[in-house]
């Protein structure tokens, strides 16, 4: 496993922290995989009964290494990218929707792209009051992925959700506990003291209760895969148009872009 994944156990809690803080915690293929192994692990592990997924520093995460956007933008057509296939992002978001046991979201700062959608898939959610979040797809020349096209205007409305793919602009915690993002906001220092207690909480119910109401409340219906799935394939195409290219060098350059000569 990666350094940056830390996965420990203790008291029928598995926690898992991105813990690459000079990055923002920025995920790499290895991060994606790494997450994905210590879910997979987890379900048979009969002294884990919830996880937990935070991150390290001020940032939950920051969305993908914009490293691995480059290098699919600049791979040939038809080799594959970090959405698909086995490639690790799929495995990461499988892995994710597959937990049969409660995973609960601390999010302690920066979420970003992945950083906010992965949250549809986890069972609760709670954030510090310096969680920032934001949808910036569209402004990197991609789309949103992970089930976000179906998932968000369910949630928050199509006008909304609109809004929040097509800008991409940060909003706080207390945006994203009224658009359903967050179950609750904690002050920082406290997040993962409360966020601890409640997981302990749901450590001490009975597990096959837990894990058949999880089953029975989980929206994992054929939309959502085929949203997944058209999502991929989208992004991948998205990441190889010139205008994405020009989004990532201006972001690498620090510079805003220039789409004025794409149709």
């Amino acid at each position: 496993m990666t350094t940056y994944i830390e996965d420990q156990r203790e008291s029928y809690i598995q926690t898992i922290r991105i813990n690459r803080a000079d990055k923002k915690n920025a995920l790499t293929p290895e991060m994606y995989l790494a997450i994905a192994e210590a879910l997979r692990s987890a379900q048979s592990d009969k002294k884990v009964r919830v996880t937990v997924l935070t991150g390290s520093g001020d940032s939950f995460t920051a969305g993908n290494d914009i490293g691995d956007f480059v290098t699919t933008s600049n791979a040939p057509k038809g080799e594959k990218s970090i959405t698909q296939g086995q490639a690790p992002f799929p495995a990461f978001l499988a892995a994710l929707m597959a937990a049969d046991k409660p995973v609960i979201a601390a999010v302690n700062g920066l979420a970003i792209g992945v950083g906010t959608t992965m949250l549809m898939h986890c069972d609760l959610v709670y954030a510090s009051d310096t969680a920032r979040f934001s949808l910036p797809f569209v402004n990197l020349g991609a789309v949103p992925e992970a089930g976000s096209s179906v998932l968000i205007p369910n949630m928050v409305g199509r006008m909304r959700a609109m809004e929040l793919f097509l800008l991409g602009d940060q909003f706080k915690a207390p945006q994203a506990k009224q658009m359903g993002f967050v179950n609750e906001i904690f002050p920082a220092d406290q997040l993962m003291h409360e966020v601890m207690a409640i997981a302990a909480r749901l450590a001490a119910k009975p597990p096959s209760a837990v894990r058949e109401t999880k089953r029975l409340v989980r929206e994992n219906g054929a939309l959502l895969e085929k949203a997944i799935r058209e999502e991929g394939r989208t992004f991948d195409a998205q990441l190889r148009t010139p205008e994405s290219k020009e989004a990532m060098k201006a972001f690498a350059e620090r510079r805003a872009a220039d789409f004025s000569r794409f149709d």
